[in-house]
């Protein structure tokens, strides 16, 4: 591989995953999240020294750096990123941006339209093809976070705490969990990130559909993003809605039957943003 190559990064706070475009095929490498919530300078700096430069080819130059992250609408935050970066390739083109403006360049392109994240959070954004013009307030977990998985998740543990879910479910969940109301409400009030803990009770409702208890979770709670988010979007009716995210990728007959009921134009739907990002720097 000649030298000169771009690194285009798409990460969350658990992994990221970095494309290495050079003369050849695009390779895919991966090291744990960043997260300048959680993580300083050094540390990022760290992470990019120890785990992704040894996988890097040998004689190589990096020329060009595109970093797409969670946590950094704040300037504080992709100031720190930036800085982490810039201090393990001085000599490149380092270019930030949140993890919002990775799903719209890497759903849309350089093509105006609708880009929704569903993963463990949710967001949304009209972009025009350069810019994200529109985007409704996401507020978080607690709060928002509707469609996502954490919002998914919470509605899992609601109908099993509840006593909602009927006998085959209630004991599918039982064995599968094997955990107990305290546990639940120690885990969401009281430790270290509820959201990514919610989340991962959404592999209950993929292993069980076909119930009606599920199918109504699912529609209901996709539904309910649709509302209030997309519909917050007039373009959402003149644009194509694209769609990233592993709770719109697994679920993605939902989000096709809910475009279809609203007349909505359906583009892409892609597990993660790095595809696009990669088609998008080229």
């Amino acid at each position: 591989m000649s030298a000169g190559i771009k690194l285009v990064a798409d990460s969350g706070s658990t992994k990221t995953e970095w494309g290495l475009l050079g003369n050849g095929e695009p390779i895919i490498l991966k090291t744990q999240g960043v997260s300048p919530y959680f993580q300083s300078e050094e540390q990022i700096k760290a992470i990019l020294e120890t785990e992704l430069v040894p996988q890097l080819p040998v004689g190589l130059t990096v020329a060009e750096v595109y970093f797409y992250g969670t946590g950094l609408a704040q300037a504080k935050n992709l100031n720190l990123v930036t800085a982490a970066i810039q201090a393990v390739w001085p000599d490149s083109h380092v270019d930030v941006h949140h993890d919002l403006m990775g799903a719209a360049r890497a759903l849309c392109g350089r093509t105006a339209g609708v880009a929704n994240i569903l993963g463990t959070g949710s967001n949304s954004c009209y972009y025009d093809g350069t810019d994200i013009v529109k985007n409704n307030p996401g507020l978080g977990y607690i709060l928002g976070d509707e469609g996502s998985g954490a919002y998914l998740g919470r509605k899992v543990l609601q109908y099993y705490l509840y006593n909602s879910f009927d006998a085959e479910l209630h004991d599918k969940f039982e064995y599968k969990y094997r955990t107990n109301k305290d546990e639940i409400l120690e885990n969401v009030y009281r430790k270290p990130l509820a959201n990514r803990y919610l989340a991962q009770f959404t592999t209950f409702l993929s292993e069980n559909r076909g119930h009606f208890m599920v199918e109504n979770i699912l529609e209901d709670s996709l539904n309910d993003f649709f509302f209030n988010h997309i519909y917050k979007y007039r373009e959402s009716w003149t644009s194509t809605l694209h769609f990233t995210g592993g709770v719109a990728f697994t679920f993605k007959d939902i989000i096709t039957e809910l475009c279809d009921l609203y007349e909505l134009s359906l583009g892409r739907i892609l597990r993660s943003p790095i595809s696009g990002l990669i088609e998008y720097h080229r």
